[in-house]
């Protein structure tokens, strides 16, 4: 057996161990250098990171656990395991806060080089909400973007089964194992997802889909997209935990737009109000994306340029010299990188109150200084 076959032999064993999370999961792989270093550490090792109990249960389990038969088990389910420190690890989620150390995938992932759009909202949508996921899977999926959603009944299921059935790629985040369609009656989803694209998770074959599963599941939807469509939701909902996850990973979050006597579209009318972008159509949203693309680009290329920099060249950001002192404040405390109403406050020492930073970020918006890129977050316009 290949050295790399060998250790990921040894990572379906780590990442298939229930009780321990992703940065324990890092940590644990650092400390002992690597998933076969895991295995062959002993418990006194293992309490380095883990709590007395963990280690005991690591124990037992690994006392069960046959390392070869259980991962090529895998591999004729036609699943596969892509651990972070790989190549073929999705590049958006490796930059995600808490990002997975393995992720199991069914079919193939698509190349990170296309746009992708995760399409939630609401599984007892409207007839509205159905014309539009369709309309907007439809689109993307001829477009040649990657509709990421978490094939769950409504709104998720219509817009990947219509970019698939549009000649499209879509990406299905499961809060299962791969091995498992859930909800039972997307069966035909999950074959076509199987076959045309992909099914990911970062659980392991044989787990159940339990209501827990889902909030952590929701992350890797948005960390796996450019962007975010939340097409309905109510004020209280699984979509909007999903959209402040988005949010936390400097996502872009488009609304879909409803009438005020619609329950189903208050969530979404709400975050229009925070400051959301509108979606209109999906060629306008396509554009934005590729756009965001590129900028996204130039800021690699301007931040590696600042660190070839000698500190002699160092220069401190030029702050506007028309600016008031209270906007010079805040101008000097934003840079390329999303922050929050919060982080600015706190950089700023605690000066002014909320509304107060508001007032003064606002005022660089118009003054096409910063940019509001989703709602609550700032940050310098390039």
């Amino acid at each position: 057996m290949e050295n790399k076959e060998r250790e990921k032999m040894y990572a379906c064993w780590l990442c298939s161990f229930p009780d321990i999370g992703s940065r324990q999961l890092h940590r644990l792989s650092e400390v002992c250098g690597g998933p076969e270093g895991v295995y062959l550490a002993d418990r006194k090792k293992w309490r380095e990171v883990l709590s007395e109990a963990q280690a005991e249960r690591l124990k037992e389990y690994t006392g069960k656990w046959s390392l070869e038969e259980k991962y090529y088990e895998m591999l004729e389910e036609g699943i596969a395991l892509v651990t972070f420190g790989e190549e073929g690890y999705p590049k958006r989620l490796r930059d995600i806060p808490d990002a997975p150390y393995c992720v199991f995938v069914r079919g193939r992932l698509p190349s990170e080089e296309l746009p992708a759009v995760a399409v939630i909202g609401a599984r007892e949508c409207s007839e509205y909400g159905r014309y539009v996921a369709g309309e907007l899977g439809a689109a993307l999926g001829k477009l040649g973007a990657v509709v990421v959603s978490g094939m769950a009944k409504g709104i998720d299921g219509i817009s990947q089964t219509a970019a698939l059935e549009a000649g499209g790629f879509s990406l299905g985040v499961l809060g299962s194992g791969v091995d498992i369609c859930y909800p039972a009656q997307n069966r035909r989803l999950y074959d076509q997802l199987a076959e045309k694209g992909a099914l990911v998770s970062t659980y392991p074959s044989g787990t159940p889909a339990r209501p827990h599963n889902f909030p952590p599941r929701n992350r890797i939807v948005s960390g796996m997209a450019d962007a975010v469509v939340v097409v309905e939701a109510r004020i209280k909902s699984g979509t909007l935990i999903t959209v402040d996850m988005a949010l936390e990973q400097g996502r872009e979050v488009y609304v879909v737009p409803g009438r005020v006597t619609d329950r189903l579209s208050d969530g979404c009318n709400r975050l229009i109000r925070q400051g959301a972008g509108v979606f209109l159509n999906p060629e306008s949203l396509f554009e934005e994306i590729l756009q965001m693309g590129e900028n996204k680009k130039k800021n690699i290329i301007k931040h590696k340029n600042v660190h070839k920099t000698s500190p002699e060249q160092k220069k401190e950001k030029a702050v506007p010299e028309h600016l008031s002192e209270e906007l010079a404040q805040v101008y000097g405390v934003l840079d390329f990188s999303p922050k929050t109403l919060d982080e600015i406050g706190q950089a700023l020492g605690g000066r002014y109150k909320e509304k107060q930073i508001i007032s003064f970020v606002m005022q660089l918006c118009m003054e096409e200084l910063a940019l509001q890129i989703s709602p609550g977050h700032f940050c310098l316009r390039g």
